[in-house]
């Protein structure tokens, strides 16, 4: 009764939940205020703030983007050791980028932030500003709230020298969602009465496993080859041997920490999603974004957000399985629109913030968000 009474009293008044926040998660408030204020005393110092900004950006980053390339395969592997999955997926990682640094001439990102000729939509600052340095963090703190919301919007904006390196990433983000959410709703609502006969049973063959394995390991090295991108972009284009070892481990590093919290507070995202702990859907699923992936990855080098065609796939999964369902698929409908409206409105709220973030950060950036609003006027 005591505690019914309390729930009223936190829906009466809201300062009771941020309270609540504050003391849950007094260790993570504390770290983003150090972060902060080291970003304010090393703005301006170009290797200092450089560095900030690439630890910050190198755990957020795979900590944010955990959802879409490696959620499914966390969750399907709930029974399996952390330290097992870090040193495969870690593995994977560390083959990508040694690749692309070696055929590239030092260049990490599969030609992301550096076209072939030497020019770039991302140039490196050689004094990075306090926005560029803080942009991980509010990653960070977004991902604390267990938004799905875009990296690449996020972290690339704030480097980007003038509009179109974000209205380019933008587009092909947005036909990325839209080709993810029908593929993925065909591939569901078309197949569910087989599906739903074949993985009715809680047994499963073991070979299944195998399939995920190889799945997903290719899904995380093509997310590495897209993504890698949003933390590369506070470093030196082209890294030397020294730059590349502390690119590597950092992330390498991050990868165990990321494993050993199982996902963090963001794995709830997939967590929530109908039977996504079953090894054969988080199969299906991975299979659908990398093909996705695959095509994406070579028709452009335009950097484009993974976040976004995940959620694609992600929801037109829900929404296939909620219209084949036969019971129960109203209910399920709209427990799905819910998730659905929900995953996207949030990530339409990093976008905006993306943008506020970039705009504060360039001059030229700011003028022709400026322009552009008194042309629609």
């Amino acid at each position: 009764m005591a505690k019914t009474k309390f729930k009223r009293i936190k829906r009466n008044r809201p300062y009771l939940n941020v309270l609540d926040f504050m003391v849950q998660e007094k260790t993570f408030l504390a770290i983003v205020i150090v972060g902060l204020v080291l970003a304010g005393i090393l703005t301006g110092y170009g290797q200092a703030g450089m560095w900030l900004g690439f630890f910050f950006a190198a755990y957020a980053t795979v900590a944010n983007d955990s959802i879409q390339s490696l959620g499914t395969f966390i969750e399907s592997n709930k029974n399996r050791k952390w330290w097992v999955m870090w040193i495969f997926i870690g593995s994977i990682f560390l083959a990508v980028v040694t690749f692309s640094w070696i055929y590239f001439d030092g260049d990490v990102t599969y030609q992301r932030l550096l076209n072939p000729d030497g020019t770039t939509k991302y140039p490196h600052p050689e004094n990075f500003s306090f926005f560029q340095i803080i942009a991980p963090l509010v990653l960070l703190i977004l991902t604390r709230l267990r938004m799905p919301v875009s990296t690449t919007f996020l972290i690339l904006s704030v480097f980007s020298a003038d509009t179109s390196g974000i209205t380019s990433v933008v587009w092909k983000s947005w036909t990325g969602y839209i080709m993810a959410f029908i593929l993925s709703f065909l591939v569901w609502y078309l197949s569910y009465n087989t599906i739903k006969k074949y993985f009715k049973s809680r047994k499963f063959n073991q070979s299944w496993n195998i399939v995920q394995w190889v799945v997903s390991g290719t899904l995380w090295g093509v997310w590495v080859m897209q993504d890698g991108a949003n933390i590369a972009v506070f470093l030196p284009r082209q890294l030397d041997l020294f730059q590349f070892i502390i690119f590597a481990l950092t992330i390498f590093t991050g990868l165990g920490l990321l494993f050993y919290l199982r996902g963090d507070k963001i794995q709830k995202v997939v967590s929530e999603k109908a039977r996504i702990s079953d090894v054969r859907a988080a199969t299906l699923i991975d299979a659908t974004y990398v093909i996705l992936l695959i095509y994406k990855l070579f028709i452009s080098t335009v950097p484009m957000s993974t976040t976004w065609v995940f959620l694609g796939v992600i929801g037109g999964r829900e929404i296939a399985v909620s219209f084949a369902r036969t019971k129960k698929g109203k209910k399920h409908r709209k427990k799905a629109g819910k998730m659905i409206f929900r995953d996207f409105a949030y990530a339409m709220i990093g976008l905006f913030v993306s943008i506020a973030l970039a705009a504060a950060a360039n001059a030229d950036i700011r003028k022709a968000i400026g322009e552009a609003i008194v042309g629609w006027f």
